[in-house]
């Protein structure tokens, strides 16, 4: 079974059936939201949206309900608790009754003797919790209806030898561990309780998340023993590192430094809105293909991989340690790679949407200019830029470029340019090519003398795809008319 898991703000976390992700399983999404303070509306519709998307819908969750369900955390509190109490029953946990401003007195006290503040073994015993109560205490405490928390009560001096697929072998003291709330005041549970309980539950048997969870690695593994399960097999994710500096990459990033990190346009009320990956442009195929190389590679010099592909070649083993440091340009590498293989007719269909946003209506045929133009392309709004001219004659010429193309005989050859294509009878690029150059070559004239201009009289610019292909769509009376014009500014 494959869990996309997700706090409502955006952090992502897969965990899935088998090390090698070929096995063919059910994804669950499950939303972890049992911090209410940091509830986003709207998230969770988002998270749906992103994923259909990149398309890799879940297969069962809110909306699509299996027998897994709830999928919602806050919706499984009840669940929560009998698993909570069963461990105050075991002595795996005990009642907390420290209020938040003693226990941020203790803290205080605390540091300013230079040291940090822990709640655990070595000092548990003298704090107000339920350790060392009788049951009648307890149960008259509990029974003021007082705020408490249910802390798990982790043994004193206890070396863990945790196995890790992607670190190894990971050694801790539990002596250096606090112990951690498991239940919260608001009736909550907190990430440790909810989510050792439902990946108990939903059957999970591998765990792949993030390397900021490494930590609490101990933690879990503990819960699973005390509550005399067998714990799934983890596996920590490197970091996403910035591209430049030092630090891992935050939400915040990217619009500073001009990429999206996000898949969908996302702007929550009371938030700055951030951009997007589908509104910046970028195909689906090529975001996942980019998401699946930070931190893993396959072996192999292969880079391009469809998610079916990536299917079958993804294995944990073969999973980075240190942090990968994301590269905007190699995204931009995967959407141009990407965008080559789109049809041109899709592409043509995109770009008329921005051709009828300028307010252009042409006869021409968008597709074969789409075909002319997406070897230089990264997304469809570069069509414009390679490709305007198409729609509009070019105005001024580039100054640089007419300084260089722009002789005192260029109009004459101009002149004879254009009485050539005038003359075409098959106006197709191979009649007009050979026309053209055969004209040059009988002539010795020298093909810089001719094509150069004749290039920056159709675009303006010494760009574009070839010259013969771009007469041939403009057709005669426009291509004649724009050497003409060329004609008469460099005679002015």
């Amino acid at each position: 079974m494959f869990v996309l898991r997700q706090v409502l703000q955006g952090h992502f976390i897969l965990e899935g059936s088998e090390q090698h992700c070929s096995i063919i399983g059910t994804f669950v999404l499950r939303i972890e939201d049992t911090d209410q303070t940091r509830y986003v509306s709207g998230a969770e519709a988002y998270i749906v949206e992103a994923l259909n998307w990149l398309n890799i819908p879940f297969d069962e969750g809110p909306g699509k309900e299996g027998k897994f369900g709830p999928y919602r955390q806050s919706e499984r509190k009840d669940i929560y608790k009998q698993y909570a109490d069963a461990l105050v029953e075991s002595g795996d946990a005990y009642y907390a009754f420290d209020t938040p401003a003693e226990l941020a007195e203790l803290r205080s006290k605390t540091e300013a003797a230079g040291e940090t503040f822990i709640y655990n073994w070595h000092n548990r015993e003298q704090l107000n919790n339920s350790l060392g109560m009788s049951d009648i205490e307890i149960k008259s405490i509990l029974g003021q209806e007082r705020p408490y928390v249910i802390r798990f009560k982790t043994p004193a001096n206890e070396i863990l030898e945790l196995q890790d697929i992607i670190r190894g072998q990971v050694t801790v003291n539990t002596a250096t561990l606090d112990d951690k709330v498991l239940f919260k005041s608001d009736g909550m549970p907190t990430y440790h309780l909810a989510n050792i309980v439902d990946d108990h539950l939903m059957q999970i048997t591998h765990v792949i998340r993030g390397e900021e969870w490494l930590p609490s690695l101990a933690l879990h593994i503990l819960l699973y023993r005390a509550f005399g399960w067998d714990a799934p097999e983890f596996a920590h994710l490197p970091l996403i590192m910035k591209p430049v500096g030092k630090g891992k990459l935050s939400k915040r990033d990217g619009d500073k430094m001009g990429f999206p990190v996000f898949p969908l346009e996302w702007n929550p009320k009371n938030a700055a809105p951030a951009s997007g990956y589908r509104e910046e442009g970028y195909l689906p195929e090529a975001v996942i293909n980019m998401l699946a190389f930070l931190g893993w590679n396959p072996g192999t010099e292969q880079e391009l991989f469809s998610l079916e592909e990536l299917t079958e070649a993804f294995d944990l083993s073969r999973v980075n340690k240190a942090g990968a440091k994301f590269d905007p340009e190699k995204t931009k590498w995967f959407q141009h790679q990407y965008i080559q293989n789109v049809s041109n007719e899709q592409l043509a269909d995109e770009f008329e949407l921005i051709l009828q946003q300028k307010g252009i209506k042409s006869p021409l045929n968008t597709a074969v200019i789409v075909g002319m133009l997406k070897e230089r392309a990264t997304f469809v709004s570069d069509l414009w830029g390679l490709g305007g001219f198409f729609y509009i004659a070019p105005e001024l010429y580039n100054e640089k470029a007419a300084k260089k193309a722009f002789k005192e005989q260029t109009p004459a050859l101009l002149q004879t340019a254009a009485d050539l294509i005038m003359a075409a009878k098959n106006f197709n690029p191979s009649q007009l090519s050979d026309a053209i150059k055969g004209w040059i070559t009988q002539n010795d004239i020298g093909f810089g003398a001719v094509m150069m201009p004749l290039r920056l009289a159709l675009v303006g610019e010494l760009k574009g795809p070839d010259v013969f292909d771009i007469i041939a769509m403009l057709g005669k009376e426009e291509s004649v008319s724009r050497i003409q014009k060329a004609i008469s500014f460099i005679n002015s």
